[in-house]
């Protein structure tokens, strides 16, 4: 089965893995999707990710980050840009998300970067997700 959009298929399997009590998750790796799990680490959403093996391809093991009391840190992990609707957002248009609680992931032409930090350098791009 070919994967459509396998950003969409990350980020449901951190989303199933975390409301699920798992551990950790394994997704296959990619340039993007390893700039995506820099800013999920940095902002807190996830402890941890490394390169493993699989044969002879490699993935990344995602370790997930819970509170004191069990409960998963990242609450909804939502795709907004889809393959069949790219939503493209420029500088003026990026707003706080949940209050500046979440965070809004952008692909940028100077990287793919959070939505305050894109609004900080006043560039735009194509909305990845929404983490909250």
């Amino acid at each position: 089965m070919a994967l459509s959009d396998p950003i969409a298929d990350m980020l449901t399997r951190i989303r199933n893995a975390s409301r699920a009590g798992h551990e950790s998750c394994t997704v296959s790796k990619s340039k993007l999707k390893t700039s995506i799990l820099e800013i999920l680490k940095d902002q807190g959403f996830i402890k941890d990710y490394q390169p493993v093996q699989n044969g002879k391809f490699e993935d990344y093991k995602i370790v997930l980050n819970y509170t004191n009391n069990n409960k998963p840190v990242i609450k909804e992990i939502n795709k907004v840009s889809k393959p069949g609707k790219r939503v493209y957002i420029t500088h003026d248009e990026i707003r706080p998300y949940r209050n500046n609680i979440g965070i809004v992931i952008v692909s940028t032409s100077k990287g793919v970067m959070t939505g305050k930090k894109a609004k900080k350098l006043n560039v735009g791009g194509e909305v990845i997700c929404r983490v909250f």
